[in-house]
């Protein structure tokens, strides 16, 4: 490479990274922004990354367009385009808080829109607009430099929680990023000044065919399964782990990175990667319907690694499809259609036609079907090189891995570690290898693994009218048990759990237990508040407080998602409310919107038990919070917090957050009682706090001075914050 070449390359590819480093800098930052309004369901993650996409969609589209009109012509406009956008400099969130029952659906995407949506649009059409002017620059071959396009996405991406989020609050962090514009603008300024000013370079008059509608749609469908992939992935790990940005990011990016090796000039990893795919999807179909608490961290580094290796072999197989670069703005706006396409799949119709995940197991389906995988064995090879003797031996091996299914009685629900279900399982694995390199078999038997792993019972658990269901905020499910209880499962954590013999319905199970931290402060409430006591509880669950209920008293539930207001007040799912609260108040939205919206002083005893999966949403732990929560609260009023958490601990974090509020704070941990065990008690964590400490004194006086203990923070460890401090959690090690 001559020093010009060399330092032409070099200057779009500084322009290039620049550009997909502040795209991807600003999710994280503004997600984190958007925090105290949104909530922290992992589906408000992906309706944020719809925006995104579509965002970028719009950028692609317009670099396509752009790439109509004379070089000189293209810099002038938009340069021009990009110093407008810049009116909007300082980067943040539009003011004004969505209405209390405001639908994330709606709003989500219409609050990043108008917060990002210009500034956002403008540097998303770099990576394909920088390739077109470097070919017309007369540079070389344009599509290596998208590997350094996500590049500088992932490192936008890591950047942002090991450093910029730790280092600056809000504030700072939209000054950086504006300046990061400002220095885009001069770099992208740089590269237009290379363009020719003839009307077209030779490059581009090549007379190639465009590409015909079925390329165009191959491109965008093996774009969509990977994009929708990670979707489905972010969801399944947020939800059974913790719903947190940082959690977020990992699924993104990873598949950010595998644009990175599926698009780099050499092809050595590509190429190594895409053979092993078919294996490592494997792994995948054989935890797609897991519901195994026992190991969920390894299952969810599979999950993870399957996504990585199956978007590295699709978008490899994106790069061997690439066009000539007289076509290079409509291989990308494919292939962020694809991107969208897999992005509403997932965000927006999966939720409303789907009551489970199954978009998980479909996309690895369709992912089977596209992969372009070779026999890994001569003998495998033999069997599929005559094209006549595909069709019957396909047939043959289907019916095969029926019949094998079958072994034991029953598609693989025979008693664990049973031999026949061994036998079954390997028979199916091994058919399912040997199917490699004949993509519709591999396909089937992939498919049709999952179904025998967990696949069939969850079907079956979809036809029973409500077993399951599924809202914008997660996947619930109702068991029952045959020792008679009867169970509100939210990911892999129980949130709910009623005893069905006659006579014991009204028990308080669970984290509910009478000797819980909640339960002793609303069994003392007559005492601390009198009988006409006020009571409010954020987070309905299967409504087994509802039973603490004294007459006189007035109680108020605060529940973001009418799914669960919906099981709840049902008798045939759950009798908690019909029996101990038959006309109960219940505000549907998110709590801190709803609790702002309200008069202050209303409550004696606030009860926040809100939970996604096994996770507390941050939002409701921060600073301003707390803030909100002794506002609602009278004076000398009681708040109960929930911690019980099987990843985190958060005693430091509500700590911390008591002390900058001025809180008095003791903690009831509570173990049940081996005795007690027909009353299905649970281990639990519960804070109580109160402004004033002769209230909190009373309590503990009132249920026992030696069930509670003290509340100390860690060095070190500040109140998570609306504003931004560094708010890692605590891991439970």
């Amino acid at each position: 490479m001559t020093g010009t070449a060399g330092s032409l390359r070099l200057r779009f590819v500084a322009t290039i990274c620049a550009g997909s480093f502040l795209l991807f800098l600003v999710q994280p930052m503004i997600a984190r922004m958007a925090l105290p309004r949104l909530g922290g369901a992992p589906t408000v993650w992906n309706s944020a990354m719809v925006v995104y996409q579509a965002l970028l969609l719009g950028g692609y589209a317009y670099a396509h367009w752009l790439g109509r009109l004379a070089p000189r012509r293209q810099m002038q406009a938009h340069l021009a385009l990009f110093a407008l956008a810049a009116l909007m400099l300082p980067i943040g969130l539009a003011a004004g808080n969505p209405p209390p029952q405001a639908s994330p659906v709606l709003w989500v995407p219409w609050l990043l829109a108008i917060s990002i949506g210009p500034l956002f649009f403008m540097v998303a059409a770099q990576a394909p607009l920088m390739q077109r002017w470097y070919v017309l620059s007369g540079g070389g071959d344009p599509y290596p430099l998208y590997a350094a396009s996500n590049l500088g996405s992932f490192a936008g991406l890591i950047a942002y929680p090991l450093l910029v989020e730790p280092l600056l609050p809000a504030s700072g962090q939209s000054l950086l990023w504006s300046g990061g514009y400002i220095l885009l603008l001069l770099l992208v300024a740089a590269c237009g000044l290379r363009l020719p000013r003839s009307a077209a370079a030779p490059e581009t008059q090549a007379d190639t065919p465009a590409p015909d509608w079925r390329t165009i749609l191959h491109w965008i469908i093996l774009a969509a399964v990977p994009s929708g992939l990670m979707l489905s992935t972010t969801l399944h790990i947020t939800t059974d782990i913790v719903a947190m940005p940082l959690l977020w990011v990992l699924p993104l990016g990873l598949y950010i990175l595998s644009f990175t090796v599926a698009f780099s000039a050499r092809r050595t990893w590509a190429n190594g990667i895409t053979m092993v795919a078919p294996l490592v999807l494997l792994m995948g179909a054989c935890t797609a319907f897991s519901d195994s608490t026992s190991v969920p961290i390894l299952v969810g580094a599979a999950v993870i690694l399957v996504l990585f290796v199956v978007s590295i072999a699709l978008h490899s197989a994106l790069f061997d499809a690439r066009p000539d670069a007289a076509h290079l703005t409509a291989f990308y706006l494919a292939m962020s259609v694809g991107g969208v396409v897999g992005g509403i799949f997932c965000a927006i119709f999966a939720p409303l036609i789907f009551d489970w995940t199954y978009e998980y197991p479909i996309l690895l389906a369709a992912a089977a079907l596209l992969l372009k995988g070779e026999p890994l064995f001569v003998w495998s090879r033999l069997l599929w090189e005559d094209p006549r003797r595909n069709v019957w031996l396909t047939a043959i091996l289907l019916v095969v891995s029926v019949l094998a299914s079958l072994i034991g009685g029953g598609i693989l629900f025979s008693s664990p570690g049973s031999a026949a279900k061994a036998a079954s399982f390997t028979l199916i694995i091994a058919l399912a290898i040997a199917s490699i390199g004949n993509r519709i078999l591999y396909a089937a038997c992939a498919a049709y693994l999952m179904l025998c792993l967990g696949g069939w019972e969850k079907l079956a658990l979809s036809q029973a009218e409500g077993i399951m269901t599924r809202s914008y905020f997660g996947v619930y499910a109702i068991r029952d048990n045959k020792d008679g209880t009867r169970l509100l499962v939210h990911g892999t954590t129980v949130h709910g759990i009623q005893i069905r013999k006659p006579g014991m319905e009204r028990t308080t199970t669970s984290y509910y237990a009478p000797q819980s931290g909640v339960g002793l402060a609303l069994g003392a409430a007559p005492q601390l508040f009198g009988p006409a006591a006020r009571i409010g509880v954020v987070g309905l669950g299967s409504g087994t407080l509802a039973c603490y209920a004294r007459p006189g008293q007035r109680w108020r539930f605060y529940e973001i998602d009418p799914a669960i207001e919906r099981i709840a007040r049902n008798p045939r799912s759950f009798t908690f409310l019909s029996r101990c609260m038959p006309d109960p108040d219940i505000a549907i939205g998110d709590a801190r919107l709803v609790l702002a919206a309200e008069p202050q002083d209303q409550a004696d005893l606030l009860a926040i038990d809100a939970f996604s999966s096994d996770s507390v949403p941050m939002h409701l732990l921060t600073r301003e919070a707390f803030a909100l929560y002794a506002r609602h609260l009278k004076p000398g009023g009681l708040l109960l917090v929930h911690i019980s958490n099987r990843y985190l601990d958060l005693k430091p974090i509500v700590a911390a957050a008591a002390r900058d509020g001025g809180w008095a704070t003791a903690a009831r941990l509570y173990t049940p009682d081996r005795r007690d065990d027909r009353y299905h008690y649970s281990m639990s964590a519960w804070i109580a706090l109160s402004r004033d400490p002769r209230s909190l004194k009373r309590l503990t006086a009132l249920t026992g001075q030696a069930l509670w203990i003290p509340l100390e923070t860690r060095p070190g460890i500040s109140a998570w914050t609306d504003d931004y401090g560094s708010i890692l959690p605590i891991l439970k090690l």
